[in-house]
């Protein structure tokens, strides 16, 4: 699957640009069913009479099954064309989410939500070759941001219709709609992306060979570390709201949608940072990680200052267009493994960040302490980009 740099039918900048809009509505629909249970965990907690921190465990059954799925499928996917992969996981992403809606208790939905993160990575890592493959090399990051931006938009509309839907009739109805929107993408993507026969497809085994080196699992290691700060405070936000800066349940969409606007600007960013600084953009975008994330606690005092802190919450979301180029540069041979791991590894985060602020949320060190928790964490992932830059100039001066 790790085939040719340039798709071999000849697109028109039309069709290419509505090939990226396909591309990034199965984004749209993989965003909304990630993030929408965040704004609905009370309402979740509500109807199967769990806890708000139980709740936080189906968020990580979901990441749990990402960072199964990604290599796995990947790796099951390589001697499969690029469109019959994206198909198959999307339809796959389909099911997962109308069994989620369906679920008649606690357990279910926890193993259903991991069945829907199965393609979840898959999906972007492919997605993102595909939108890489039909850029020019200095336009590859603001191709693969394009693509990404349906996370972000997932997070703008999807999520707080998703949200608003589940306080108004069931938060059954927001895993119905994804399942929904996961089908239009199965059409748009059956009608729009042409099948390129002659892309090289590689073994299992030649992408196992060329995965294992230590660029590759540095650039994981950052995306898996630096990342959980973020998620730790998002996944906690409605409670936070709701309890610390004492707003009504009809601002948690508002809330929402503010979150959206800053992972639109962030993802914009980080593609246009890597364009310019390269691999450098990371510690940048780290570092602004964990500026936001410790002045985040003081700002939930009031719904004047918090709601600019969850715009700065969501940039960043930079850092995923930027990992991601970055693993295109140094996995060659191993591009479609290592292009699904990164979306494991940013669901490693997913996983990392709740369970450690649940943990701290528990032992009575309060909802504002996921700020502090998520702010070490990007701080450890800087230590590990310092690591993998020390690693990329001795290698440079071989």
């Amino acid at each position: 699957m790790s085939g040719s740099a340039h798709a071999a039918p000849r697109l028109s900048a039309g069709a290419i640009l509505l090939i990226e809009l396909a591309l990034a509505l199965g984004g749209f629909a993989i965003g909304t069913s990630e993030f929408s249970i965040m704004g609905l965990m009370p309402n979740v907690a509500q109807d199967l009479g769990v806890s708000e921190p139980q709740v936080g465990h189906v968020i990580s059954a979901y990441a749990l099954g990402v960072v199964v799925g990604a290599p796995v499928l990947a790796l099951l996917g390589s001697r499969l064309l690029r469109k019959h992969l994206l198909l198959l996981l999307m339809g796959v992403f389909a099911v997962g989410n109308l069994a989620s809606a369906l679920a008649p208790d606690y357990l279910t939905l926890m193993v259903f939500r991991f069945f829907a993160g199965l393609p979840h990575g898959a999906y972007f890592g492919v997605a993102m070759l595909v939108a890489a493959s039909m850029a020019a090399p200095h336009k590859r990051a603001k191709a693969v941001s394009r693509v990404l931006m349906g996370l972000s938009v997932a997070i703008l509309i999807g999520n707080p219709l998703a949200t608003w839907l589940g306080q108004s009739v069931s938060w059954r109805y927001a895993f119905a709609l994804v399942s929904i929107i996961a089908l239009a993408t199965v059409a748009m993507i059956a009608l729009l992306l042409p099948v390129d026969r002659s892309e090289v497809r590689s073994s299992p085994i030649s992408e196992l060979r060329a995965f294992n080196r230590a660029p590759i699992w540095l650039a994981l290691g950052i995306g898996s570390i630096g990342f959980a700060g973020m998620f730790c405070v998002f996944s906690y936000m409605a409670p936070t709201l709701l309890e610390v800066t004492r707003v009504s349940p009809g601002m948690i969409p508002v809330a929402m949608a503010i979150f959206g606007v800053g992972c639109i600007l962030g993802n914009m960013a980080g593609g246009w940072l890597f364009d310019r600084l390269q691999f450098k953009s990371v510690a940048w975008i780290l570092l602004w990680s964990a500026l936001v994330l410790l002045v985040l606690p003081a700002a939930t005092e009031s719904i004047w200052t918090v709601l600019p802190a969850v715009l700065a919450l969501g940039t960043i979301a930079a850092l995923s267009p930027a990992l991601q180029t970055h693993l295109m540069d140094v996995a060659t041979g191993a591009q479609t493994l290592a292009a699904a791991s990164n979306h494991a590894a940013f669901n490693i985060a997913n996983a990392l960040g709740p369970w450690l602020g649940g943990l701290a949320i528990s032992a009575g060190f309060g909802w504002t302490s996921t700020g502090y928790i998520g702010a070490a964490t990007a701080l450890a992932g800087l230590l590990v980009f310092a690591w993998a830059w020390k690693v990329q100039q001795a290698r440079a001066a071989v």
